[in-house]
């Protein structure tokens, strides 16, 4: 692609609506410092010196789309509960609407605490439930979700599956069959429990290690033979158009009817690796609805992802940096 082709692809992600489903949740960090061990426990204490909560799981899809400059609309499932009103609240403070999010008295919303220490990830924290979502909090989704859709009329729809049960068998089988008839892509980035659920999608994206459980087979990330195999026996039950594998340090490949690519990661310091995964879902989706071809949508996926990493904690990416490192790498 020519320089004047990216900043026409760049710009035209404004023009984008994207409808994101899946499991969300608070990112709560608490930032601080160690200097003395506990009494109680042979353990550091952390003086916490500030505390923030952030949008995570399909949330900080949605705001990575929205950092690209796309709208995103968020439909999940939270609990009736106090973390419930933080989530609200927060979407609220990023300009989201609430409109796709339902609150249920049978779950709890989902928040994973992170305890950060001069830049040092000391402990993490998990409240959450991973059981499915009833057969009412199910139907109540697919009814808005189909308001939804009417109503915005989705350029792509993203499936982030963080297995805490909003993605069941029933709401990826209505999202897929609904996107074929109105002729919308859909993207997914699994997780195990429904690896082979979505069948027929328009682009799937594992990681190395979802794509080795998924298919209970070892693979080598340095083996391009063996990771061409591997995406040939997952595609033959998916029925998928496109694969995008993830391979951390190794970088991405991906495989579109007959078409393979492989681009490696870009050298790079590397702080957190959270949050990763979902920026390469948003930069792939996109450029999915753009029509990209598949190596370009490879390579600027694979772009977003690593810089993302370069800060401590989950954060959309950064739309004018990589405008700016995909001049210089994706340039013809």
């Amino acid at each position: 692609m020519g320089k004047e082709e990216i900043k026409s692809l760049f710009e035209s992600f404004n023009r984008l609506n994207v409808l994101v489903v899946g499991d969300v949740m608070i990112d709560s960090y608490y930032f601080g410092k160690v200097d003395r061990i506990s009494p109680e426990a042979p353990v550091p204490v952390v003086q916490v010196k500030r505390r923030e909560n952030r949008l995570g799981g399909a949330a900080n899809v949605a705001l990575n789309v929205q950092s690209l400059g796309a709208a995103a609309i968020i439909c999940s499932v939270i609990g009736d509960d106090r973390r419930g009103d933080d989530f609200r609240n927060e979407l609220k403070k990023k300009g989201f609407t609430t409109e796709g999010i339902i609150d249920s008295p049978n779950r709890i919303t989902t928040v994973k605490s992170r305890i950060i220490s001069s830049g040092h990830h000391m402990l993490r924290i998990d409240e959450e439930m991973t059981n499915p979502l009833s057969p009412t909090d199910e139907l109540n989704l697919i009814d808005c979700l189909e308001t939804v859709i009417e109503k915005r009329k989705p350029d792509v729809i993203i499936m982030e599956d963080y297995n805490k049960g909003v993605l069941t068998p029933g709401i990826i089988e209505f999202l897929i069959s609904t996107a074929r008839k109105k002729g919308i892509p859909t993207t997914v980035d699994p997780k195990k429990d429904n690896f082979f659920s979505y069948k027929g999608v328009s682009l799937f994206k594992p990681n190395l290690k979802e794509l080795r459980e998924g298919l209970n087979v070892e693979v080598d990330k340095n083996d391009t033979e063996q990771l061409t195999k591997a995406i040939d026996i997952l595609e033959s039950r998916l029925g998928n158009q496109m694969t995008l594998l993830t391979l951390s340090e190794a970088g991405v490949m991906v495989k579109s009817g007959n078409k393979f690519a492989h681009d490696q990661a870009h050298a790079r310091e590397i702080l957190d690796v959270s949050g990763a995964g979902d920026t390469v879902i948003s930069v792939a989706s996109l450029a999915l609805a753009c029509k990209v071809d598949e190596l370009t949508l490879a390579k600027l996926s694979n772009l977003a992802g690593g810089l993302v990493c370069e800060n401590v904690g989950v954060v959309p990416v950064d739309k004018q940096r990589l405008l700016e490192e995909a001049i210089i790498h994706l340039s013809a």
